[in-house]
């Protein structure tokens, strides 16, 4: 049957299509639907939801169907989010009903009610409530309990509340509100994470002249409303984020919405602690660990305006803020910000300046060792860039020491964990009351066992990686599937020697088994994925140490970068060295900055700091410039080398990798879209060969991929979106498209 319309709207679903459908919009529901409307459309027979992305007064389809329902009284999704969603689409190649799941919620796109409670309250005044009390204590005891809990309460308390306190049933509650001597009443509860958390209100702090210089040059492009990227350069502890705080101020003050990203792991209590300390206005915290509930709530704050400031991991730059002007990415060059493992394989903070273009806003980008690609970006004049070169409250940077760990095993007549140097600045800071911190990027406490006979090495099935030692857990664990072995095995699966199997390597574990053993009045703190598993474990931690109820903190990346602890006045690096065998353009940048991040968090207080950094390669170098936290020198070295190779800034790059059950049809099918691609695109556009992963299986799939450099990505696109409308990969195989990939190896 075909109906007759005045105006159509092009509607991409939430299931597995990738296209638009047309759908026909009654006289009726003209008036309240809106580009980036949740509706529900028929499709074969069934009612499936989705969104509204264009609406027009023609269509090609001839039997058009009308939308069945307008799910949401005005635009979930506003335009300037609408606007990056199809850009988001266009630059990483996916699909618009990827996009349009991480900008709403799963408490938002199935219509999550807020949480309701009964709150009750007194339906007469105390006197006459104490004397029914007292008449009903021998005749109706039950009632007597709940009104004598309710009596000393001024204004009343949840129902939930009185029924645990008073261990009474609703049903007798029912019969005092049937008498008249309660009330009930329903009320809304905020499951913000911050509801019932109360603050010390705090002053903003005077600015060096760098950081007012930083600061002015924002708040010209904030006041003139004017799209602009900043980067703001600062040594770790050089006061970036009151620079920030500042900025947001203004902001407010032109009644305009901030967004600030910080990575996943520095979201920890120390940073929302500084910010609501600052502000009275609501502050909506977004990250991995809300509820739906909480998640839900948060996003409704900020579509209505009541949260004008939005603090979150990358998926924050998708909020739906209120006459957005501000966007801080701090910790830029961060590998958080990265989405890797689902489809849109998004760089929130290239994500962040699109946004930013869209809705007119100051975009603010802030690290000690930014990314290649935006100090590139810097140099050449497309972001405004101010540098801090000191560190703020009259701290120093600390005195670093590169140990040879060579000699130290030649010392020791052995491999060692801690160099002389290191153990005796942990013992020194011991004595004086001070803080130290040490970090390995490896958690577990082996990370290799081995065969002595045949050197076989004990791996995942399912996985083809080395499976690592757990002593807490007594177990083997993959840390890609998180299949174990418990007990670890006593014999090799390989050639069933009669030798045993020998543990090889360390991690954040054996360190503090083997402080403990070294320094036995020592109190330590572990914080890695094994000790926050919890909700709210990672913060207790922080907390405890920051508090001084431990000597030493060991941890993995999460405690390298945003904490601020002044009584930290040593750092110790063990192993520094080990990324940079990772066969990746990206290595020696990761590592520089990693090293530099962990350096930055001592001395930050008024007793200067000290860094020893153990290594195998002290001449290399990444080592020597992080050692210095010489940016600059380590820039302009590692900025020739992509020059030379054609490497990110000086490209656009793509990662096409190819997984299947069947290792032979997964590389047939990987090397034919490769040969398709060759012949489809430009010859601007640069072929890698087609090669294992670095993860070669991971939860028995195999894996195989190959890189695509270009001068832009929009022709890859097309090209890509041509190949899966011929369905040219097969089902058994699944292609995932990471458009400037944070790694090219794994």
């Amino acid at each position: 049957m075909t109906h007759i319309f005045e105006n159509f709207a092009s509607v991409i679903l939430d299931v597995a299509v990738d296209k638009t459908l047309d759908y026909g919009i009654s006289a009726e529901q003209f008036s309240s639907l809106y580009i980036g409307s949740r509706v529900e459309v028929p499709v074969r027979g069934h009612l499936r939801t989705g969104y509204v992305v264009e609406i027009k007064k023609e269509s090609s389809f001839s039997a058009i169907k009308p939308i069945a329902n307008i799910l949401s009284d005005k635009a979930l999704i506003p335009i300037d989010l609408f606007q990056l969603a199809l850009w988001i689409s266009r630059y990483y190649c996916a699909p618009l009903r990827d996009i349009f799941r991480i900008l709403l919620p799963t408490g938002v796109r199935k219509g999550m009610a807020a949480k309701e409670q009964l709150f009750v309250m007194r339906g007469k005044t105390r006197e006459e409530l104490s004397e029914i009390c007292s008449a009903y204590r021998i005749k109706k005891p039950a009632q007597a309990i709940i009104l004598e809990a309710i009596l000393p309460v001024k204004k009343g308390m949840l129902l939930s509340e009185l029924l645990e306190q008073t261990k009474g049933s609703r049903s007798t509650v029912n019969t005092l509100a049937k008498q008249g001597l309660l009330i009930l009443d329903i009320v809304r509860l905020d499951r913000s994470p911050l509801v019932n958390e109360e603050y010390f209100m705090t002053k903003p702090k005077v600015l060096n002249p760098s950081q007012a210089e930083a600061l002015n040059k924002i708040e010209k492009s904030l006041n003139q409303q004017t799209f602009e990227t900043h980067l703001l350069f600062g040594i770790t502890g050089s006061g970036k984020t009151e620079v920030y705080l500042q900025a947001i101020d203004n902001a407010l003050k032109n009644n305009r919405g901030t967004i600030m990203l910080v990575p996943e792991i520095s979201l920890t209590a120390q940073t929302i602690e500084r910010f609501r300390s600052r502000f009275k206005e609501k502050i909506a915290i977004l990250h991995h660990r809300l509820s739906h509930g909480e998640r839900n709530d948060e996003w409704h704050h900020i579509r209505e305006g009541r949260a004008k400031i939005v603090i979150g991991a990358r998926s924050a730059i998708f909020s739906p803020v209120v006459n957005l002007g501000l966007i801080i990415v701090d910790e830029e060059h961060e590998q958080s910000y990265k989405q890797c493992d689902t489809s849109p394989c998004y760089q929130a903070r290239d994500v962040a300046v699109m946004r930013g273009k869209f809705t007119q806003s100051t975009v603010v980008l802030g690290s000690a060792t930014p990314s290649l690609e935006s100090y590139y970006n810097a140099q050449t004049g497309k972001y405004t860039l101010s540098v801090l070169n000191h560190r703020a409250d009259k701290a120093s940077l600390p005195q670093v020491t590169i140990v040879d760990m060579r000699k130290e095993f030649e010392k020791a007549k052995r491999a060692t964990t801690f160099s002389e140097a290191l153990l005796n600045g942990i013992e020194k800071r011991q004595k004086q009351g001070e803080q130290t911190i040490l970090f390995l990027n490896r958690r577990g406490y082996h990370s290799v066992l081995l065969c002595q006979d045949c050197q076989h090495t004990v791996k995942c099935r399912h996985c083809d990686v080395p499976m690592t030692f757990h002593l807490g857990d007594n177990c083997l664990s993959c840390h890609l599937c998180h299949f174990h072995y418990s007990p670890p095995p006593t014999e090799c699966p390989s050639c069933r020697g009669k030798n045993p199997l020998k543990f090889r390597g360390i991690g954040t574990e054996q360190v503090e088994r083997a402080l403990h053993a070294i320094f036995p009045s020592i109190r330590t703190l572990r914080a890695d994925a094994d000790t926050t598993r919890h909700k709210g474990s990672h913060q207790r931690i922080l907390r405890d140490f920051g508090s001084g109820k431990a000597d030493v903190l060991i941890g993995t990346q999460m405690i390298a970068k945003g904490l601020h602890f002044p009584e930290v006045t040593l750092v110790g690096i063990l192993n520094s060295d080990s990324g940079l065998n990772i066969p990746d353009f990206r290595a020696s940048e990761n590592v520089f900055q990693l090293m530099t991040q962990v350096a930055g968090r001592s001395g930050r207080g008024v007793i200067p700091g000290e860094v020893i950094i153990q290594t195998a390669l002290p001449e290399n170098g990444t080592i020597l410039y992080a050692s210095e936290q010489n940016y600059v020198g380590f820039y302009n070295d590692e900025i020739e080398v992509r020059q030379l190779f054609r490497y990110p800034p000086f490209c656009h790059m793509a990662k096409l990798l190819f997984s299947g059950k069947n290792s032979k049809q997964t590389l047939e099918v990987a090397e034919q879209i490769r040969q398709l691609m060759i012949q489809s695109l430009p010859s601007q556009f640069e072929f890698n060969p087609v090669v294992p992963c670095g993860y070669t299986k991971v939860k028995d799939l195999y894996r195989y991929q190959f890189l695509v450099r270009g001068p832009a990505m929009h022709a890859l696109n097309t090209a890509l979106q041509s190949i899966r409308e011929k369905s040219l990969v097969p089902s058994q195989v699944k292609l995932f498209i990471d458009v400037n990939p944070s790694s090219t190896f794994f």
